[in-house]
């Protein structure tokens, strides 16, 4: 089946989300539709899949004009969706999940469950796809729980599959096998719509590359194309991809955790018995994927969450019971997992959030009164250094980019004396070429000798930044080891197949 959008259009008020798209999918192809988060992709899948209503312009499938309503309508047409976050029913089996809205019946209107798990296990053979139609959801992995929303789509015929951000909660190996997967997929004659915005996989999958950039198309092009010539699409000029670095230069530890373990308001413990050290000139990188307790680690680090036992130690002293103020001003920078809830006050203007951490420093303040020539000196130099695009310095921040949202909590944190900095998803949501500055300014920070940790699902930038590695899975650190190690036993130690506090490539 072609699926083809001529012009199609979606505004949010004055915001325009999609302007003027046009392109099409040809039968039995993979084509990758790339672009920054907030790009536009997710939007226009949306309307694809009728869960939302184009402003203006068409779709067409195999050259007739449809108008989707609701994904109902889309799925009836043979259009397939699989979203980041899974439409699964945790408690329910993968046969039942499969039957959800589909219900098949057999005397006295009992569910006919054989009938929804032998069309699990025939679909599973087909495709390559391996997964038990009587298990239950919620124990099976994160890449076997996206098989069962692929199963899901093939079980209502669907003859065009779009994977929305498919890979952002897989491990290295569940990338590969879903690429088998997509594979399988298009020689059997889907079509496929993949939505990323990481170059490494359009190049190993697609066979067309369409690149969106502030809701418009840039360009369709092949695998062919590298990927400095890829990001460029994205950005809209060169970006450097290597992070260059020197050798570090190491020195005493700064940051000393020892059997630290967290507990959640439900009982689970989250952070178990974790046990590392981030030392002076270097990056710690903290892999694993997310949901592994990274989340409870950083904030039983920054105060924000007291540990449940074990200590937490800065230059030798024990910081486990403080408050986040305290432990900022022990010298920490603080850059939070999500910006707009941790970092910024989207509703102060640029001037105030560059000192939202550091208005009683004598500096900013005497007294009660706020030094206002001091606070404005210091936005126009922070802008300056750290390239925040703002019409001024009392623009909101809820009106930047989330590059530049980004930028300010940097350059607020960075504008300190820090002897340690820690970075939870640094470049999350950010341009390629806002994920470039942002690699440069951290490298930096390290060359300082500050001691750095890095906490990101993105391996490549794991692999950018890092001296050391540790690896995350259930919340143990299962492995520590050094940058030269394959993706492969990284990927493995993220799926906890290593059990050892210590890897053996130790760094």
């Amino acid at each position: 089946m072609e699926l083809e959008i001529r012009g199609l259009t979606k505004r949010f008020g004055s915001f325009v989300a999609n302007d003027d798209i046009s392109l099409t999918i040809e039968p039995g192809e993979i084509h990758c539709l790339l672009g920054e988060n907030g790009a536009g992709k997710s939007t226009l899948m949306n309307m694809l899949y009728g869960l939302l209503d184009p402003t203006s312009g068409e779709i067409l499938l195999d050259g007739e004009p449809v108008h989707f309503t609701t994904p109902g309508d889309a799925i009836n047409a043979g259009i397939g969706m699989v979203h980041q976050h899974f439409m699964l029913v945790p408690v329910f089996t993968v046969a039942e999940n499969v039957m959800l809205g589909r219900e098949q019946t057999r005397g006295l209107g009992m569910l006919d469950r054989g009938k929804a798990a032998e069309l699990v296990r025939e679909l599973s053979a087909r495709y390559g796809l391996d997964v038990d139609p009587e298990a239950m959801v919620e124990d099976l992995p994160v890449g076997v729980q996206q098989r069962v929303e692929i199963i899901k789509a093939l079980a209502n015929e669907a003859q065009v599959l779009i994977l929305d951000e498919p890979t952002a909660v897989l491990t290295p190996q569940e990338i590969d096998e879903l690429m088998e997967i997509m594979r399988s997929l298009k020689e059997q004659g889907t079509s496929i719509v993949f939505i990323t915005h990481k170059l490494r996989e359009v190049k190993a999958i697609g066979d067309r590359i369409t690149v969106i950039r502030r809701g418009k198309v840039v360009g369709t092009t092949a695998p062919g194309a590298s990927e400095p010539e890829l990001a460029e699409m994205m950005v809209g000029r060169a970006v450097k991809l290597q992070v260059e670095k020197p050798e570090p230069t190491v020195g005493e530890p700064v940051l000393d955790v020892r059997n630290m373990t967290v507990i959640d308001a439900r009982g689970h413990t989250v952070v178990d018995d974790i046990s590392f050290q981030a030392r002076a000139g270097e990056v710690l990188g903290i892999a694993g994927v997310q949901g592994n307790g990274q989340t409870e680690l950083i904030k039983s680090l920054m105060g924000l969450v007291k540990p449940d036992a074990g200590q937490i130690l800065i230059d030798g002293k024990d910081v486990s019971k403080q408050g986040p103020r305290e432990t900022l001003e022990q010298g920490i920078g603080y850059i939070p997992e999500d910006r707009s809830h941790d970092g910024y006050v989207g509703g102060f203007t640029v001037r105030e959030n560059l000192v939202l951490d550091l208005y009683k420093h004598d500096e900013f303040s005497n007294g009660l009164a706020l030094r206002l020539d001091a606070i404005a000196d210091n936005a126009r130099e922070r802008i300056e250094e750290f390239d925040i695009r703002t019409e001024d310095m009392d623009s909101l921040v809820s009106s930047l980019s989330g590059g530049n949202q980004q930028k300010v909590v940097l350059a607020r944190e960075f504008s300190r004396p820090l002897k340690l900095l820690i970075a939870s998803q640094p470049t999350r949501g950010v341009d390629v070429g806002s994920i470039e500055f942002i690699h440069k300014r951290i490298i930096g920070e390290r060359d300082r000798g500050t001691a750095v940790v890095i906490v990101s699902t993105e391996l490549d930038e794991i692999y950018a930044l890092s001296d050391r590695i540790a690896v995350m899975y259930a919340g143990r650190i299962v492995g520590t080891v050094t940058p030269d190690t394959p993706r492969e036993e990284i990927g493995l130690m993220m799926a906890g197949a290593s059990t050892e506090q210590e890897g053996s490539h130790r760094g």
